[in-house]
């Protein structure tokens, strides 16, 4: 097994070209793969799951026929990396948020000892 694997397991876009490599999804394929991967996600927002990894049986109960569209439309690897990413942004934009808050609260308290002052 090399670094970079493409079996049958990838999904159903790992066509492969004449010369064993792989060919890439193209702009309809990608574009099938986004918006199954919207709706899914939609979905999971509407059931308050965040991490459909670590819920997966939770997410695949609540948004099955989702899902299924989404790892069919997708290669396995995108899906892990979608499901990945929306954590991740999830945690980033809370730590931005908390951290405009911390500075919010800093502006006010400096000017309330400046006016004190």
């Amino acid at each position: 097994m090399g670094w970079f694997s493409f079996g049958s397991s990838d999904g159903p876009k790992s066509a492969k070209a004449s010369d064993g490599g792989r060919i890439a999804p193209d702009r309809s394929s990608r574009e099938q793969c986004y918006n199954s991967r919207d709706l899914f996600f939609e979905c999971l927002d509407r059931n308050d799951i965040l991490d459909a990894i670590k819920n997966d049986a939770d997410a695949r109960k609540k948004c099955g026929k989702e899902i299924a569209e989404f790892e069919s439309a997708c290669s396995k690897t995108w899906v892990k990396y979608f499901k990945e990413k929306r954590v991740m942004e999830y945690n980033r934009d809370k730590t931005i948020e908390r951290i405009k808050q911390e500075d919010a609260a800093k502006v006010a308290e400096l000017k309330a000892q400046r006016a004190q002052g």
